[in-house]
């Protein structure tokens, strides 16, 4: 009520109506009507109890704003929270991808190290194998040639010896065989 009392001595003194001439209370003075009609409506505002109804309205508005500001907080440290630990994941993702990308490295260089070593090994086998069946085949091939040398040789040692032999001569080689045998046999 003593607000309302200010507002009205402040209202009337900063009349202009007053430096007018004529009677300000009366109701053909336009100035008096729409004050007496604002006095009015600002009686029925506080009749209803507005001003008590907006300042709770708006202590809600506040009320509201502070809870999503609070939210709004809260919500930002989850999500800060949230980002650490991605963060936190995602070295740790990396630190076991480049684990992973060496220990690989490391294999595929074991491995091509290995497969040199068999390759060699492998290599060593298969002229080892060709040394032997050349060696195999030489030794076939020189056998054949002494028994073919054996044979031209046997054959022409008969014949020259079937030219040179008679038959007197064939008895007395004979007869001197029959004598060794019988001697080694004896």
């Amino acid at each position: 009520m003593r607000k309302l009392s200010v507002t009205l001595a402040a209202t009337l003194a900063a009349n202009p109506a007053l430096a007018a001439g004529g009677p300000f209370f009366s109701l053909s003075n336009t100035n008096f009507v729409v004050l007496l009609a604002f006095l009015i409506f600002v009686g029925v505002l506080v009749y209803l109890k507005v001003p008590g109804l907006l300042g709770r309205k708006l202590d809600e508005r506040a009320e509201g704003i502070r809870a999503d500001l609070d939210e709004a907080r809260r919500l930002r440290e989850e999500a800060q929270t949230l980002l650490a630990q991605y963060e936190r994941q995602q070295k740790d993702v990396q630190a076991q991808a480049d684990r992973i990308v060496k220990q690989a490295r490391a294999e595929a260089e074991e491995a091509g190290v290995q497969a040199k070593h068999e390759i060699k090994a492998s290599i060593a086998r298969r002229l080892q194998v060709a040394e032997d069946q050349i060696a195999s085949a030489e030794a076939r091939a020189i056998r054949d040639v002494r028994n073919q040398a054996i044979m031209v040789a046997t054959a022409a040692a008969r014949d020259v010896i079937a030219k040179q032999m008679t038959d007197a001569a064939g008895d007395s080689l004979i007869d001197a065989g029959i004598k060794e045998v019988e001697a080694k046999l004896h």
